[in-house]
């Protein structure tokens, strides 16, 4: 890939000190992603997926190598520029949703989008949060607490979290891994078309190999070690 990428991590080692033995997660990934493409990596449990998907949200450092994300160099940065590039840059879209229960459907999107953009009026917060919870077929739900939506609903309401304000990089963790498989590929579908209108970039990481299939691209991670896989042959 040529030309700028939002996701540009070369020779990424990460390893833990365990019982004072190192152990090693990641072996030099490189991984590069353009603005608005969809990458999903596969691979089994304990591979180093979600590592990677930590390290690229700066929530850990890697040992090795370099990160950078939409043009900042994550390993210059401290808790609190971490914390903003986050506020900024990403949304992120968990397998166990992490709603809020005590807030609606409405307040758990708007809650994302004031600490975002701490500048908007409440009216423009709840404008901005309903169209995009409405984005997801949710214009009927605004008003429901997490209990009394489905798996499925609740997913959107992640979702519509994750996207509301435009971030330009959307990093999702096994987003359908609570779901049934019809419910979670109608999710993937809704993610993939929302993130592609905003011209957002998605990594996605799935142990389904039909979900990882409607990406862009497609990777595979194996022991700490990351291969393209070829797709849509």
């Amino acid at each position: 890939m040529s030309g700028k990428a939002i996701i540009d991590a070369r020779a990424v080692d990460y390893s833990l000190e365990i019982a004072g033995r190192p152990l090693h997660i990641l072996r030099k990934v490189s991984l590069r992603v353009a603005p608005a493409e969809v990458v999903a990596i596969v691979g089994p449990s304990g591979s180093g997926k979600t590592s990677l998907l930590m390290l690229l949200a700066g929530l850990e450092r890697p040992t090795g190598g370099s990160i950078t994300v939409n043009g900042t160099d994550l390993g210059t940065l401290d808790e609190d520029g971490l914390a903003r590039f986050r506020r900024r840059t990403l949304g992120i879209v968990f397998q166990s949703f992490h709603l809020i229960p005590s807030l609606t459907a409405l307040d758990n999107v708007g809650l994302a989008l004031e600490i975002a953009d701490p500048s908007l009026s409440l009216a423009q917060v709840h404008e901005k949060a309903a169209a995009t919870l409405a984005a997801v077929g949710l214009e009927g739900r605004l008003d429901h607490r997490p209990s009394a939506l489905s798996g499925g609903e609740q997913q959107r309401v992640g979702l519509a979290r994750a996207t509301v304000a435009n971030p330009p990089l959307l990093l999702a963790d096994e987003p359908t891994g609570n779901l049934d498989q019809k419910t979670g590929a109608v999710v993937v579908d809704l993610m993939f078309d929302l993130a592609r209108r905003q011209k957002t970039a998605v990594v996605m990481i799935t142990h389904d190999p039909g979900l990882a299939a409607k990406a862009d691209r497609v990777y595979t991670m194996t022991q700490g070690q990351l291969t393209e896989t070829p797709v849509h042959a």
